[in-house]
């Protein structure tokens, strides 16, 4: 399933996408002169906090909107595939990625690229979905898509992998491992709640549908959701579980 991004939705519902990535940028460490691939840059907030540090950051996007976003925050920002990038081997000193890789569709491509692009010993450094993510969100929808007919269109959206097993896709394509972790991180989801969230990040999913199925689809979710992951006051707390890492090659 294709997912579509909408640039201006997704700087309201997802800014917690950047907002929440201290963790992986600390692991990352990024200093003045390192030579740092953004892959997946979205829109290039995240990618001109990098940059801030002084480092020399270029960001890849598959999305044309979302790059054109990125260079309007005078990211040096270019359209390519995570399965294809477009730069010349041992390029980079690190390759970032926040929020990206459990959208990639054919991973065993994309690492060898990533390890292709990275110089001897430069470091991988990524968060992602792990094991377990937004699960209660899925049981949901995968529910009431399969009450309408359509419980196939969730099938392969995205990849959430456990340590053990993403550790071992790093180590075939000669990564070294040096740290991997699993860490829930209970979100709390702003104006529109998970109906945004839907909207936003299941949009492909969505517009696979006939249309006068979409909100219906929406609304029967988030009605069935409600007593998990709305709170008494009306929050959405969206169940986040993230994989981050540190991989050498």
């Amino acid at each position: 399933m294709t997912q579509n991004w909408n640039t201006e939705r997704y700087e309201k519902v997802g800014a917690f996408v950047h907002q929440l990535a201290g963790g992986v940028v600390e692991w990352l460490d990024p200093q003045a002169g390192m030579r740092i691939l953004d892959l997946g840059c979205g829109d290039g907030q995240l990618t001109a906090r990098l940059a801030a540090t002084g480092a020399i950051v270029t960001g890849v996007d598959a999305s044309p909107e979302m790059v054109s976003a990125a260079r309007s925050r005078g990211i040096d920002a270019v359209e390519g595939s995570a399965e294809r990038l477009p730069f010349p081997d041992a390029n980079f000193d690190a390759i970032f990625s926040n929020a990206v890789l459990h959208w990639v569709r054919n991973q065993d491509t994309m690492l060898a690229e990533v390890h292709r692009a990275l110089r001897p010993g430069g470091r991988f450094v990524a968060e992602m979905g792990g094991h377990g993510n937004v699960a209660a969100i899925l049981v949901g929808f995968t529910a009431v898509l399969a009450r309408h007919g359509f419980a196939n269109h969730e099938d392969g959206v995205n990849y959430y992998p456990s340590p053990e097993s993403y550790q071992r896709r790093l180590e075939r394509h000669g990564f070294t491992v040096e740290r991997i972790e699993l860490i829930p991180r209970p979100t709390l989801l702003g104006e529109g709640g998970m109906a945004a969230w839907l909207r936003t990040f299941r949009s492909g999913v969505l517009e696979s549908l006939p249309e006068a199925l979409r909100e219906i689809v929406v609304d029967e979710t988030c009605e069935l959701l409600t007593t998990a992951l709305r709170d008494e006051d009306g929050n959405w707390v969206a169940d986040y579980v993230r994989l981050r890492f540190i991989a050498r090659a």
